[in-house]
């Protein structure tokens, strides 16, 4: 299992941000995907999931897009209107989550917005 996320970076509020997240491993095609936000300080919280099929949930405020191409496994993460509140390191993962110490959570991007 190998999750490699990019396209953060530092943006201004009301910039837009758009996340991907590369996955291998075959349990991409069987396995529900979620992005998570860790703001500074703060754990690690779920921001968006999407299923197999696509359905999707959304636990932060409105504005996120998450959508999937399951024939290149890679999950992706949308919004506009960034705000400063939306800083953090983004990381994506199986959705729930892994649990433990010895959870795999690959490296994250992290994506400042400036105010």
């Amino acid at each position: 299992v190998q999750l490699q996320a990019s396209g953060g970076g530092l943006v201004q509020a009301g910039g837009s941000l758009q996340l991907s997240c590369a996955a291998s491993g075959s349990f991409f095609s069987e396995s529900s995907m979620g992005w998570y936000r860790q703001a500074p300080g703060k754990e690690r919280e779920l921001v968006a999931a999407i299923s197999v099929h696509g359905a999707t949930k959304y636990l932060k405020a409105p504005g996120f897009a998450i959508s999937r191409d399951n024939t290149r496994n890679i999950v992706y993460l949308q919004k506009k209107w960034l705000k400063p509140e939306d800083t953090g390191v983004y990381y994506c993962n199986v959705e729930p989550p892994p649990r433990g110490p010895e959870a795999y959570w690959g490296q994250g991007t992290q994506v400042t917005v400036s105010s």
